[in-house]
């Protein structure tokens, strides 16, 4: 076990601190074994079983069931497919609900339906009997109203991150010392950086083959939108609305900063400055454009990202690709537009067939007592981790396996999307020091900013939503493609682009986007 004391000098040595519980609960739950049936589809697996393996019980659930005396049975509905939203709809069409519904994406449909009677309002359940998530959102209001359906009951508990960044820029430093480089601090300097990594052949193959910036996700160039005070979205999912200064839910791609930021991006990607085959390439850009030695700069997940030093490292010679701090913006400003979100429309609701929804709400509680979320997120205790000066420490099996431990965690039924509380020490273990090092320059400024948690619309409000809004998005990323492209100007197009998008439903959108806003958080 030479490796642990190495882990708890590295978790001594940073703001990861143990969670604070509320209280214990009376184990078991209920005296004699409870079978409660559930719909678990999430992307890692369908159906709540390894992998998705339904004849087989996660070892996290084994013990569970032995702590609390209930036991879950599978019923998940359109296990054939990975399409959250397709199960769900298979689900409710069947009209056979099971007792808990759980998994990916299941805030919007449990928020509609719950307030027509198909899920349980979690309020009064929630004070009565379930101390620690009660506990857990007398600390965290915000997130309470954020979850709660337009009749203002909450009905379902979510999965809530934990840990503050998710994405970084990333450049080569081995290219930099090789063209006698700084690492920029602004636009303007990163703009040179990006025409040296075009031009110098810091590679060193005698080749202009160079990639000066890339992306595994195509959205991730319009990071660059920041760079000139604008934004590219308002949550840690893509081309999201935003609260603007002004307290109004807007959307990124109808401001005139867009406008202006966009045509500089454009520029960039007519200077060579971005990858040709950025809106192609898909998720193997990372892989082979480092692989290669090709790739100079990207925006990317710190902890992955950092790997690649340790991967290639006997296959690129003096390869280095570190974290550096968001350039400032023309205007001076430095952000991170990216960060985890602190709670997914992902976790476990009580739905009305349920016949027993005390002893359910306090099953759900034990996801939140410390004993249930160091289940939850580590696995078994002296499987996968161990308790060392109290920190769970993963093993050094676990640590050393090769395999992402994130992975491993999937196949033990730890990290499933059910409603818990992420322990952010679970993540900081697996996280390379270059990784670190840069969480820990990036805390060093006031990067973050403020995200948008999402509204629950009424009956109403939805059909407006519906109606318009995938129309003129699919239309917004069409123009914003083709304008990054060469394909006409943005500034040129802009009033006809606007005027198109009003014309499609854009001020109906914000109408009943901002009606839902100020119900649920009384703006």
């Amino acid at each position: 076990m030479r490796k642990l004391p190495l882990t708890l000098a590295i978790l001594g040595t940073t703001a990861m601190t143990a969670p604070v519980f509320a209280q214990e609960l009376e184990l078991p739950i209920v005296d004699e074994p409870l079978e409660l049936t559930v719909h678990m589809h999430w992307p890692r697996a369908q159906g709540y079983g390894p992998g998705g393996d339904t004849s087989k019980i996660y070892p996290v659930e084994e013990v569970a069931r032995e702590k609390t005396n209930i036991h879950l049975v599978d019923q998940t509905s359109g296990r054939n497919t990975t399409d959250n939203a397709e199960a769900m709809n298979l689900l409710l069409a069947a009209g056979d609900l099971p007792d808990i519904v759980g998994g990916n994406l299941i805030k919007q449909p449990v928020n509609q339906y719950g307030p027509e009677g198909a899920f349980v309002p979690l309020n009064d359940l929630v004070e009565e009997h379930a101390p620690n998530i009660k506990a857990w959102f007398e600390e965290h209001p915000e997130i309470w109203d954020a979850i709660a359906a337009y009749d203002g009951n909450v009905y379902y508990i979510p999965y809530l991150p934990d840990g503050k960044y998710a994405r970084a820029w990333f450049v080569r430093q081995d290219w930099l010392d090789a063209l006698g480089l700084e690492r920029p601090d602004n636009v303007d300097e990163l703009h040179d950086v990006l025409v040296a990594f075009r031009d110098q052949d810091p590679n060193g193959n005698g080749l202009k083959d160079e990639i000066p910036f890339f992306v595994r996700d195509w959205e991730e160039v319009l990071r660059l939108l920041n760079l000139w005070d604008a934004r590219s979205t308002g949550a840690d999912v893509y081309h999201e609305f935003y609260v603007n200064d002004e307290g109004q839910i807007v959307h990124p791609y109808a401001q005139e900063a867009y406008r202006d930021a966009l045509a500089n991006v454009a520029q960039w990607y007519d200077e060579g400055l971005i990858d040709p085959e950025v809106f192609t390439r898909g998720s193997s850009a990372r892989d082979y454009l480092l692989g290669e030695n090709l790739g100079g700069m990207t925006h990317d997940w710190f902890a992955s990202t950092s790997g690649y030093n340790v991967a290639l490292a006997d296959k690129v010679e003096g390869f280095n690709f570190i974290p550096f701090l968001p350039p400032k913006s023309a205007s001076g400003q430095r952000i991170e537009e990216n960060r985890r979100i602190p709670m997914k429309p992902d976790g476990w609701a009580i739905t009305y067939a349920n016949e027993h929804p005390v002893e359910t709400i306090k099953y759900f509680d034990f996801w939140f007592s410390e004993e249930g979320a160091l289940l939850a997120n580590f696995g078994v205790e002296g499987k996968t981790w161990n308790m060392v000066d109290g920190e769970p420490i993963f093993t050094e099996e676990v640590l050393g396996s090769g395999q992402p431990v994130n992975s491993q965690m999937y196949l033990e039924g730890a990290q499933v999307y059910r409603g818990y509380p992420q322990d952010y020490r679970y993540e900081w273990q697996w996280t390379r020091d270059s990784a670190r090092e840069g969480i820990e320059l990036y805390d060093t400024e006031d990067l973050l900013v403020d995200q948008f948690l999402g509204v629950s619309f009424n009956q109403d409000e939805q059909e407006v939503y519906d109606r318009y809004w995938p129309s003129i998005q699919t239309y917004m990323l069409e123009r914003q493609q083709a304008w990054i492209l060469g394909s006409g100007d943005v500034q040129e197009d802009w009033d006809a682009y606007i005027e198109a998008i009003n014309k499609m439903g854009y001020e109906d959108v914000l109408e009943v986007m901002n009606s839902a806003y100020a119900r649920q958080y009384g703006g």
